[in-house]
């Protein structure tokens, strides 16, 4: 039988290839036979092996193109490459390896892939997209990129050393992904041979490293469906149980209700001898060591940006009018804090909570800078993660930093500790707080207050609202009936005798926990992250301040102010970047044929290989930008209807003999299936292959 010509492989294979290196699935056997008679008129199986081929109806070929093209498998096949770039992973890594929640960001690139969102725009979004104007939440999720570095989570680490490690990788991601440059080469030191400086190192880190690096609350994901339907519906069974609490009042002998009378009644006695008048304290200064510290409309002071293993708060007030006798610490929940504080630890298996070792004070009473002694500390909740060590209150004033107090188990919520003063302040005196925190890891608060009594009897640590606080200093005669049932139904949460329903009470009190996903946000101008060059690439050795910038050796940024993140992303695919759209084209040739045109995918630079089809790498990128405005989908439409992609695999073994790596593309390659398709191709044969795409892992 006469050979068939080079370039033109049997029907069914061009269709299985098609399928194969657009979706990664084979065709199924009822999209065989309505597409081959379609593309392929002329007859398909008899003509199969005849000579000259059988015509292809360019049209109908276009058409298969597009309704390949346009399943939703595209998003799922091409996403997976681009997140092998990302380096995505559902666990931090290191040596704990937890879970941590980021599929949102998979999900993104999956449908950005299907709606074909130009590359100019994935590339800003993913780089940048929180800075965008009015930011969507689909852009700030797109900004899960470069939150896929590894998070070390082993105690005892420097939690800076191991971010300093996550921005070289940031770095160096950013390289190999846009620019085929491999940045991390000058770390530590100025190449010889590369045209990239070590100081352009740290400018091109300084572009990135002013973000800081949250998660991003995701209602609308939540199972249940509307998270505040939820969560009013769970109130409003709090409440109708909250009203049922005295009827689950112990009955002995038929007299609980006397008993819960009289308990409650020495309740009420005990919480207004222990009421006092608090008053917010409004610092004149905040600073730490490193979190920048802002004071809020409502006397609350924020911690956000970094934290260290230690860390220490100094807050300063203006003379009180009042005596001081007791100071109160509100450690308060905030949904800007891992979750929702009031901590601000984000690994170690605790997130939301802190462990503050000292609280301490000082005044100019009775001479400057005079420390103020505590008689005793209260809390209203304490728990230890770790061990079986104690924490609380009492340990932040025992001047040992290895001792303090926690609240693991009940992030989310409101606590509060008291100290009480072993000798008022008098009136007019200044006042001066230092908290230290910190224990294996870094655990500082995120969101508090301070408030001081001038009470003249010892107050401890409660929990009630500022509206009970007031109540209870009222006489109790002028409570009307509607306030004595408030007061009744604080006390019955707090009665031992009704631990159980008021825990199931609590519980539907708490906040559904709603599905998140890693981001980054911009750090407020007025608080940049200073970048320097670290010598020979070390953490520990830190030189220069460095400026943001790009190397000399590209166009410079495209204007003025734009020496950030933003900036950076459009840099990236600005029409004078002479890499970006070469190194994207030629990524996506080596997924169809096996090689790049510049076999080195992740270097083009001087010590990667220069391209075989210079004038064709240089056209492809050309008309990806102009004529494809960016778009994968119109970019994998140009290279599949070339004569290139639709020859045969058969080897000619004349052209082996010259090109024996077959660079000058004389047959179609030939290359193992990677291992999703063939797992996937057994699931299309078996029939079990799901059709569910995205969600949680």
């Amino acid at each position: 039988m006469t050979a068939r010509p080079q370039y033109a492989p049997p029907p069914h294979t061009l269709l299985r290839r098609l399928f194969l290196d657009l979706l990664g699935l084979p065709p199924t056997p009822a999209q065989v036979d309505y597409w081959l008679p379609r593309v392929w008129p002329a007859g398909v199986l008899a003509e199969a092996e005849a000579s000259p081929p059988p015509a292809i109806d360019e049209a109908a070929y276009q058409d298969l193109v597009t309704y390949v093209l346009s399943s939703p498998h595209f998003g799922e096949r091409w996403g997976r490459h681009w997140l092998d770039l990302a380096r995505y992973a559902d666990t931090n890594g290191y040596e704990k390896d937890r879970p941590r929640s980021i599929w949102p960001y998979r999900d993104w690139v999956v449908a950005a892939f299907n709606d074909d969102l130009p590359f100019d725009q994935f590339t800003i979004e993913q780089i940048a997209g929180d800075m965008l104007p009015a930011a969507s939440q689909a852009q700030r999720i797109a900004t899960g990129f470069h939150r896929n570095t590894m998070l070390n989570e082993e105690g005892g680490i420097d939690p800076l050393e191991f971010r300093f490690h996550a921005m070289t990788d940031r770095v160096a991601t950013t390289g190999t992904t846009w620019l085929g440059l491999t940045l991390g080469c000058c770390q530590c030191h100025t190449h010889k041979y590369d045209p990239i400086t070590h100081t352009e190192y740290y400018q091109f880190l300084a572009l990135l490293n002013n973000a800081d690096e949250p998660s991003l609350e995701l209602p609308e994901l939540f199972p249940g469906g509307d998270v505040d339907a939820v969560w009013n519906a769970r109130r409003q069974q709090a409440a109708q149980l909250l009203r049922e609490l005295p009827g689950q009042w112990p009955q002995n002998a038929g007299a609980g209700e006397p008993e819960l009378a009289a308990a409650f009644e020495q309740w009420l006695s005990d919480e207004q001898a222990n009421a006092a008048e608090w008053v917010h304290l409004r610092p004149v200064a905040a600073s730490s060591n490193l979190p920048i510290l802002t004071i809020e409309d409502d006397e609350t002071i924020f911690a956000s940006g970094d934290t260290a293993k230690r860390d220490d708060y100094h807050l300063r007030f203006a003379p009180h009018p009042q005596p001081i006798t007791a100071l109160r610490l509100e450690a308060l929940p905030d949904e800007r804090l891992p979750a929702r504080g009031p901590g601000s630890t984000y690994y170690e298996g605790t997130l939301g909570d802190f462990y503050l070792t000292e609280f301490l004070a000082s005044s100019d009473h009775p001479r400057p800078a005079s420390p103020v002694t505590f008689a005793s500390a209260s809390h209203t909740y304490a728990k230890n993660r770790f061990g079986k060590n104690p924490v609380s209150a009492e340990l932040t004033i025992d001047g040992d930093v290895q001792t303090g107090w926690s609240v693991d188990g009940r992030q989310g919520e409101r606590h509060v500790a008291v100290y009480q003063l072993e000798q008022p302040l008098p009136a007019g005196c200044s006042l001066e707080v230092h908290m230290v925190f910190g224990r294996h890891f870094a655990s500082s608060l995120g969101r508090f207050r301070l408030s001081a009594t001038s009470a003249p009897q010892p107050t401890h640590a409660r929990s009630h609202s500022r509206e009970m606080e007031q109540l209870l200093l009222r006489p109790a005669a002028s409570w009307n009936a509607q306030e004595r049932q408030q007061l009744l139904q604080a006390f019955l949460l707090t009665a031992p005798q009704l631990e159980k329903p008021a825990a199931e009470i609590s519980q539907l009190l708490t906040r559904p926990t709603v599905p998140s996903t890693l981001v980054l946000q911009e750090r407020p101008p007025h608080h940049p992250r200073p970048t320097y060059r670290h010598h020979r690439g070390e953490y520990l050795q830190p030189a220069e301040l460095v400026q943001p910038g790009v190397p000399a050796v590209l166009p410079p940024l495209p204007e003025e102010g734009s020496a950030n993140r933003l900036g950076l992303a459009r840099w990236l695919v600005s029409p004078d970047n002479p890499l970006t759209a070469r190194v994207t084209v030629n990524r996506y040739w080596a997924a169809l044929f096996g090689t790049g045109l510049v076999a080195t995918l992740d270097d083009f630079g001087v010590q990667g290989e220069p391209p075989s089809h210079p004038q064709l790498l240089d056209w492809l990128a050309v008309q990806f930008v102009q004529q494809d405005q960016w778009s994968i989908k119109r970019l994998l439409r140009r290279l599949v209807s070339s004569r290139t992609y639709r020859q045969s695999s058969r080897v000619n073994p004349a052209a082996a003999v010259v090109d024996p790596d077959n660079r000058l593309r004389s047959y179609a390659p030939r290359f193992r299936l990677a291992a999703e398709m063939v797992r996937a191709s057994l699931l299309v044969a078996a029939g079990q292959l799901s059709s569910e795409v995205g969600g949680e892992p």
